[in-house]
């Protein structure tokens, strides 16, 4: 378990190493439900060389704000896992999702964490975003995990908005799945590789590597939980999530 230090030396140091490595993470603001204030995303160090890490135990400060209605972004007991955050989005309520770190154009990282879904309804949730500001005139959203009509899809939206499907497997619900992604970031000649349980994937272009879309705008972030409003309630939910220099940092 990674325990993050609290001291303000500590703040201080592992905020100027994102800002270094990602170019700097902005708070976005959010109005339903209340963060501690946060003027930066910061992570403690660690041996295994984490960027940043959201660890239920922490609470949700780890996060830079909850885009969720109040109490409907909480952690529970799971009996395989563990204490794991759950994000409940509720039936017609437009999303529920957390908000990880603002990314750099240019920069290169590796991201891991488990996830188990319950769904029942046919429409498009997406249960991890990487979001574009502003939304309208770019990619919007360049690199999504979406789950509709009884797949999980990887995909890629490109700057023009067109999605390009990378990968697909059956969705089942109730079952815990291991996912790891490399991105880096750049308007048109950025790159995509993705493990599933642990396993490189080949992706819909017959390689192990993806080059496109993984920025635009002037700002992108992380995002995880459920995305689309839907006639049902549906939930996520999740174990720490890691961000890091190698896959080694975010899958150990």
């Amino acid at each position: 378990m990674i325990r993050r230090p609290r001291s303000t030396a500590g703040r201080l140091c592992t905020a100027a190493l994102l800002a270094g490595v990602l170019g700097g993470a902005t708070v976005l603001a959010w109005p339903v439900q209340a963060v501690p204030a946060r003027t930066t995303v910061t992570v403690g160090p660690s041996p295994k060389g984490l960027l940043w890490s959201a660890d239920p135990h922490e609470g949700a400060s780890e996060f830079s704000s909850v885009e969720c209605p109040t109490n409907d972004f909480t952690t529970k007991t799971d009996t395989e896992k563990g204490l794991v955050w759950q994000a409940k989005q509720r039936a017609n309520v437009e999303r529920c999702e957390p908000v990880g770190p603002t990314v750099a154009s240019g920069s290169t990282y590796y991201l891991g964490w488990s996830s188990k879904f319950h769904i029942t309804d046919s429409t498009s949730r997406y249960i991890f975003q990487l979001k574009c500001s502003p939304s309208d005139g770019t990619a919007n959203h360049p690199v999504v995990l979406e789950v509709n009509r009884g797949s999980i899809q990887l995909q890629s939206w490109t700057h023009q908005h067109t999605r390009i499907v990378l990968w697909s497997t059956k969705a089942v619900n109730d079952r815990w799945n291991d996912f790891a992604l490399r991105i880096s970031e750049d308007r048109k000649n950025g790159s995509i590789q993705f493990w599933f349980n642990g396993v490189p994937q080949k992706l819909s272009n017959g390689s192990f590597t993806f080059t496109g879309t993984t920025y635009d705008g002037t700002r992108d972030y992380l995002k995880w939980g459920l995305y689309h409003p839907a006639p049902e309630t549906a939930t996520q939910w999740l174990t720490t999530i890691k961000m890091g220099h190698t896959l080694a940092d975010v899958t150990g």
